[in-house]
């Protein structure tokens, strides 16, 4: 799925991947959750986070835990998000998950439908904990299964240079500002373009993060009230119908159709594109790598004349517990202590992301202005991606990608392609 904090940083290592079947492989033979002789339990919490997070920082918040809680030892076993996800996949298959598992929105449907993750529901209700403080929970059927622990959000970024050498003197806040916006910045060299749409279908998170973005912006929702595909609506085809329009007329980059994320984040880092949707995580990388570039964050634009909150697309950090681990009670204590409000402060501050508790603030006195100024626009509005929780939520965006792909070279109508995505999201979705 989209989203991921670091992508551009998620690189594979053979000794991290090797160590990470060796652990998982572990906690199949039954070596996970043990209990010591002195009555103390050790928990084994799987997650890409640590391997993205400054060295050691991860490493402290636990080991704050475990001095607050000495009867409960916590072994990290910290892998990048490639290798982790296809462990968690294979542990989840054969109900061999570590106790913890850090999870993706993307997983979370398959996941409990296996058996592999336990009901949160219950566990916060015998530990009387307050789940009202807590910004989102995923569900499945009205039970929770994982809780965001640190949320990424995905707002617009914008060439400011380009902007004011266009002669448009405001970001845009409306679909017609921004189309407006991106003839002008197009207008402007033969090498420039106006807006970045990746729709690679082999990694079709550009459906999320790129195209559904703009209808969540006004309101919208891409399904029925009872969770149902509701693609052929008026909004979902106005969203469409506007993405269409730039490429009429010809503001997107080329090569959109293999385009990948980290394509477009180095077309936008080299002037080349003028506008993109894109992870707030990026934010320090394209300053390593253009420092004299002089971009700035806003909200996402909305349809022409809408005054409600707008969505803003998001991935998280996830966390779920798994369902054959014998120490639900004990992970759940430490679930807790991640979620609470400091712990969750420090935790966002440290990945440059939002608190999944809704009371904690991250500290942004040594981080990058444009952080406050994401978290600004994050607070007046609401985190959006119904991909979340989804089953197959991966392959209902290929199938997405596909269709719209079809539109974007002529080959089909909107109104066909969105009949076509409707009748194969509704064999998916039950």
């Amino acid at each position: 799925m989209a989203v991921r904090a670091t992508r551009l940083k998620r690189v594979i290592g053979a000794v991290a991947a090797a160590a990470m079947v060796a652990v998982v492989a572990a906690c199949g033979s039954g070596d996970s959750g043990d209990t010591a002789a002195d009555g103390s339990v050790t928990l084994e919490f799987a997650q890409w986070w640590g391997a993205e997070l400054p060295a050691g920082e991860f490493d402290k918040i636990v080991n704050d835990f475990t001095a607050q809680n000495p009867n409960i030892k916590i072994k990290l076993l910290s892998a990048p998000y490639a290798s982790t996800k296809q462990q968690l996949l294979t542990g989840a298959a054969s109900k061999t998950l570590p106790d913890v598992v850090g999870l993706d929105g993307a997983w979370v449907n398959d996941f409990a439908k296996q058996g592999a993750i336990t009901d949160l529901s219950k566990l916060m209700t015998d530990a009387n904990y307050d789940g009202s403080q807590l910004a989102s929970q995923v569900q499945i059927k009205g039970k929770t299964y994982m809780i965001p622990v640190v949320n990424f959000v995905y707002p617009l970024f914008v060439n400011k240079d380009l902007l004011t050498k266009a002669g448009v003197a405001e970001v845009p806040t409306t679909r017609t500002q921004f189309l407006d916006a991106a003839k002008k910045m197009t207008a402007t060299g033969s090498d420039v373009k106006g807006w970045a749409l990746p729709l690679d279908t082999a990694v079709p998170n550009g459906i999320q993060n790129d195209v559904m973005s703009w209808l969540w912006a006004s309101g919208g929702s891409m399904l029925t009230a009872d969770g149902k595909p509701n693609l052929t609506s008026a909004q979902v085809k106005s969203t469409v119908e506007y993405v269409k329009s730039l490429n009429d007329a010809g503001v997107i980059a080329p090569g959109s159709l293999t385009m990948k994320e980290q394509d477009k984040v180095e077309k936008f880092t080299n002037g080349q594109v003028g506008m993109m949707i894109d992870s707030l995580a990026h934010i320090n990388l394209i300053k390593k790598n253009k420092p004299d570039l002089k971009f700035e964050v806003a909200a996402l634009p909305s349809e022409d004349g809408y005054t409600g909150k707008r969505g803003i697309p998001y991935a998280s950090w996830g966390i779920g517990i798994s369902n054959s681990t014998k120490h639900k009670a004990e992970a759940f204590k430490f679930v807790s202590y991640l979620m609470s409000q400091e712990t969750n402060a420090k935790l966002s501050t440290i990945a440059n992301g939002f608190p999944g508790n809704k009371n904690a603030k991250p500290d942004f006195s040594n981080s990058d202005p444009m952080f406050k100024t994401a978290f600004d626009i994050y607070q007046q509005g609401y985190p959006a991606n119904e991909f979340v929780g989804l089953p197959k939520s991966e392959d209902l965006m290929r199938s997405f990608d596909e269709q719209l792909q079809l539109v974007l070279t002529g080959k089909t109508t909107v109104d066909d392609a969105l009949a076509k995505s409707q009748q194969s999201w509704s064999s998916v979705i039950e």
